[in-house]
C-alpha cells in the first residue's frame, strides 16, 4: 500500500470499516444508518464520515462564523485547567449556547474540500467542518497533542505537499478526539507507537470544539472567559 495515493471514497469507506471490525457498505451510496453506525464506532461525527464518503453535506454544516474558530484554542487552553466536573459544565453551557437560535449570516466556507483530493485535505477538511482554520488546528493540536507545528506546516499537509507521518497522525487524531488507529485506517500510515484513543480531558475537549463550532465569535470569547474563570476559581 502506498500512503500517498489516496483512493476513492469506496476504498477509504471500506478501510476505515475494515479498521473497525465491520463489514464493508452493502450498497453504494451508503445508507445514513450505516453512516451512522460507522461514525460511532470510530468516534467521529456522521459529516466526517460523508466525507470520507463523498457524500454532499448539509447546508447547515457550513453554518460558520469564521472569526469565532481564532478563540477556539484559547477555550481549549483554559478548558483542559479545568476538573472534571467543570469540564462538564463547560460542555453544558456550550451546548446550551449552541442550541439558540442562529444569527442569519453568509456562509464562510465553501462546500469543496480546502485543499486538493488527498488524506491531509479530508483531515483539515474534517477540522474545517469544526470552524478551525490550520492557525487554529496548529495552536488547538499542539495543545491537546504537544504536536506543535507552524500553520504553513498544517496548509502543506492540507494541499499535498507535505505528507502525514505517525507525529501528525497523532496530532490530528488528539483534535479529532478520535484513537490514532482511526486515520491511520483511513490514510494507510502507521499511527505513534502508543496509540491508545485519547484521555479524558482531550475527549471533552474534541466533544467542546465540536459543539461550539456554530457559535459566534462573541459566543467562544465568552465561554473562554467563563472556562478562564473557573479554573483560577
Amino acid at each position: 500500500m502506498n500512503p500517498s495515493i489516496c483512493p476513492g471514497p469506496d476504498v477509504l469507506l471500506a478501510r476505515l470499516a475494515r479498521g473497525l471490525d465491520v463489514s464493508p457498505p452493502p450498497e453504494h451510496p451508503p445508507s445514513e444508518a450505516y453512516l451512522h453506525d460507522l461514525a460511532v464506532r470510530a468516534g467521529l461525527r456522521d459529516h466526517d464520515v460523508f466525507l470520507v464518503a463523498g457524500l454532499p453535506l448539509p447546508e447547515a454544516a457550513l453554518d460558520l462564523e469564521g472569526t469565532a474558530g481564532g478563540w477556539v484554542p484559547s477555550l481549549v487552553q483554559h478548558a483542559l485547567a479545568l476538573a472534571p466536573a467543570d469540564r462538564q459544565s463547560l460542555l453544558i453551557r456550550a451546548r446550551t449556547a449552541a442550541g439558540q437560535p442562529r444569527p442569519a449570516r453568509t456562509l464562510e466556507r465553501p462546500p469543496a474540500a480546502p485543499g486538493p483530493p488527498g488524506f491531509g485535505s479530508l483531515l483539515v477538511h474534517m477540522l474545517a467542518l469544526r470552524n478551525l482554520s490550520p492557525s487554529a488546528v496548529a495552536e488547538t493540536m499542539c495543545l491537546v497533542s504537544g504536536v506543535c507545528k507552524a500553520a504553513s506546516t498544517i496548509r502543506m499537509v492540507r494541499d499535498g505537499v507535505k505528507e502525514l507521518d505517525a507525529e501528525l497522525l497523532g496530532g490530528f487524531a488528539a483534535v479529532l478526539g478520535v484513537p490514532a488507529a482511526v486515520p491511520a485506517a483511513l490514510t494507510g500510515v502507521s499511527g505513534p507507537v502508543r496509540s491508545a484513543g485519547p484521555s479524558p480531558e482531550v475527549a471533552d475537549v474534541a466533544t467542546l470544539i465540536w459543539e461550539v463550532r456554530h457559535l459566534t465569535e462573541q459566543e467562544v470569547r465568552e465561554l473562554g472567559d467563563w472556562a478562564e474563570e473557573l479554573s483560577s476559581g
